[in-house]
């Protein structure tokens, strides 16, 4: 029973290892619009980044933004600027800033501030007085935005 007892307290203190190692979003830095700290305790996974990218309930990154690399994609956005040799443009401190904020980067940017959780502007209260009160939930967590520039590293021209 004891064995047990030890397995699960280990089961339950890994699980929670990269939770605790993560920045919550109200204490990321951001110098100059980059963010040079990774999020999260565990590094970014490309292939997950795709799929971050590609889901139209996280990221869909897609959306706005067209990739090369990624043909099969249906219905790229050409709204935003195309993401092909974006790793050529900026560093990975840079990329991890607009991901988590684009606006700290490029002032009056349509693109979604990924890791916020607070200062949004709640127009329900106006109109049906049922807004969300107190923090909202970032629309993607620490390790989803590794994942993601992990993968915006590999696109070089």
């Amino acid at each position: 029973m004891t064995r047990r007892l030890w397995s699960a307290a280990l089961v339950a203190l890994c699980a929670a290892t990269p939770v605790a190692s993560e920045t919550a979003p109200k204490d990321v830095a951001f110098h100059e619009g980059a963010v040079d700290a990774p999020l999260s305790g565990t590094p970014g996974n490309p292939e997950a980044g795709v799929t971050v990218m590609t889901t139209n309930a996280l990221g869909n990154c897609v959306a706005c933004h067209t990739v090369a690399a990624l043909p099969d994609v249906q219905f790229p956005g050409n709204i935003a600027p195309a993401l092909d040799g974006v790793a050529d443009r900026y560093s990975e401190a840079q990329l991890r800033g607009i991901v988590a904020n684009a606006k700290m980067t490029f002032e009056g940017s349509f693109m979604p501030a990924f890791y916020k959780t607070d200062g949004f502007i709640r127009p329900g209260d106006g109109f049906t007085g049922k807004a969300a009160e107190g923090e909202l939930p970032p629309i993607l967590n620490a390790q989803q935005i590794e994942d993601v520039v992990a993968y915006l590293t590999t696109l070089k021209e």
